[in-house]
């Protein structure tokens, strides 16, 4: 499962582009989502890269 993390943020940014252009919205103004989706992804990411590093024995 956590090769598969990098698909996260590539599936919000899809979602997230299908809402703007859905409801008419332009790029430019959608642009803070896409910067709140990389940002809590690259958290995520963080995340297990810590827990992993953590509970490694050796």
């Amino acid at each position: 499962m956590i090769r598969l993390i990098f698909l996260l943020p590539i599936l919000l940014c899809l979602g997230w582009y299908y809402f703007l252009r859905v409801n008419g919205v332009p790029l430019k103004q959608g642009k803070r989502g896409f910067i709140y989706i990389l940002a809590f992804s690259t958290l995520v990411l963080g995340f297990f890269v810590l827990m992993i590093h953590l509970t490694n024995p050796g």
